[in-house]
């Protein structure tokens, strides 16, 4: 071979990986969200309904089990495999789905009457809630919905004067992390305003 095509064969191949290096940095310019973290929250909360006012009750930080205590936005490929999650790589909820759910549920109760922490020193009913379950569901590759359930444990003076557990299911905008998050939140609003409800037919004795 002489040198001549050889010095063009090279010059060839580099412009070729210059090129190629150009292409792949110019999408990655050009689509940001596509190596960026998305962060979400519930947004704002829906507009609550007329309700009673309810005594002063303490709202407990919501526990959740070891897999919701993070911030990963999880989903499941119901028509897949059923027993089986995973979190998007890309896309994070801003704290975990137990504090954002303490969150709202703190904020929907405020609206009716005083909320309280664990920390208070007033005797008042103790709301105390478990979430067990908090994603985004595949029903099939197009088509998910929010699945969120949760267990409400209401105590007075140390004795249990009821316990429920809840349901919330809501339809997916979209079947990526956008429509999940959109869903969930959807969702939380729905529990919340069953647990809120709840609350109301209890028999609750006022602080003292």
């Amino acid at each position: 071979m002489s040198r001549s095509i050889h010095r063009l064969l090279s010059s060839s191949t580099a412009l070729a990986v210059l090129l190629a290096f150009g292409v792949l940095a110019a999408g990655c310019a050009g689509n940001p969200a596509a190596i960026s973290d998305i962060r979400y929250d519930l947004g704002p909360p829906s507009p609550a309904a007329s309700a009673g006012t309810l005594p002063a009750v303490k709202v407990l930080d919501v526990t959740a089990s070891d897999n919701l205590e993070s911030d990963k936005l999880i989903y499941r490929l119901s028509y897949a495999d059923a027993q089986q999650t995973a979190s998007y790589a890309n896309s994070h909820w801003t704290m975990a789905p137990s504090q954002l759910l303490t969150q709202r549920l703190r904020g929907a109760l405020s609206s009716r009457g005083t909320v309280l922490t664990g920390a208070d020193g007033v005797h008042a009913p103790v709301l105390k809630v478990d979430l067990s379950e908090f994603e985004q569901v595949f029903d099939s590759q197009s088509e998910s919905h929010a699945a969120v359930t949760a267990r409400a444990t209401l105590t007075q003076n140390g004795k249990v004067i009821g316990q429920r557990t809840f349901i919330a299911r809501a339809p997916s905008s979209s079947a990526d992390a956008a429509g999940g998050a959109q869903a969930l939140a959807a969702a939380s609003d729905d529990l919340v305003a069953q647990i809120s409800a709840w609350l109301g037919v209890q028999a609750l004795v006022a602080a003292q």
